[in-house]
């Protein structure tokens, strides 16, 4: 192999690498056959309890009589999940205003999750599932080169605790406008 084949070859694989952490699961092709055992619209949300960013233990049940936002991702740090993060931050106040919050699941440990809030100055809950029981039970555990992660899932839960929406392999740039479209269409028929 020349050099030159070489080093097209390396940089097609760092390109590769690059668009795929930014974008894996997410297209609902990539999610759909693995999501069976997802819970769906109409269906009562899972109960859960984890650990936040802080290391305090943060139940769904806290968050009775708001909409929460329970989204899933896959790692800390990378450049999908700061873009989808930093677009939930944005609209915080947003979110605020309609009685929402808006909690975050991966598989990474509280410590990751205190370094990318500090980072990346998020103050909404990270949620860390490093036994990934919570990311099962919503069927939104994905595999990224044998490595087990939270797929790009998000769920909308309604005041009483029904999920009201279900997005699968979520596109980071446009999901929180996404959400807060629907959030928006759910208010005026309450």
């Amino acid at each position: 192999m020349s050099r030159l084949s070489i080093i097209l070859a390396s940089t097609v694989l760092v390109l590769g690498l690059g668009w795929a952490t930014t974008r894996v699961f997410a297209t609902p092709a990539a999610a759909s056959s693995a999501d069976a055992g997802m819970p769906q619209a109409g269906q009562a949300a899972p109960a859960f309890t984890l650990p936040s960013q802080d290391g305090t233990p943060t139940s769904l049940s806290a968050f009775k009589g708001k909409w929460v936002v329970l989204y899933f991702y896959p790692k800390d740090m990378t450049s999908g999940c700061t873009l989808e993060a930093h677009n939930f931050q944005q609209d915080a106040e947003k979110y605020q205003k309609m009685n929402a919050v808006i909690v975050g699941v991966s598989v990474d440990t509280v410590d990751s999750h205190k370094q990318f809030c500090a980072k990346e100055g998020l103050n909404f809950k990270l949620l860390s599932d490093a036994d990934k029981k919570v990311v099962v039970e919503y069927g939104s555990l994905g595999d990224y080169m044998g490595i087990k992660i939270a797929k790009r899932n998000t769920f909308l839960i309604s005041p009483e605790g029904k999920i009201v929406k279900v997005w699968t392999g979520v596109d980071p740039k446009t999901h929180s406008a996404e959400v807060l479209a629907e959030l928006s269409s759910d208010e005026k028929k309450s």
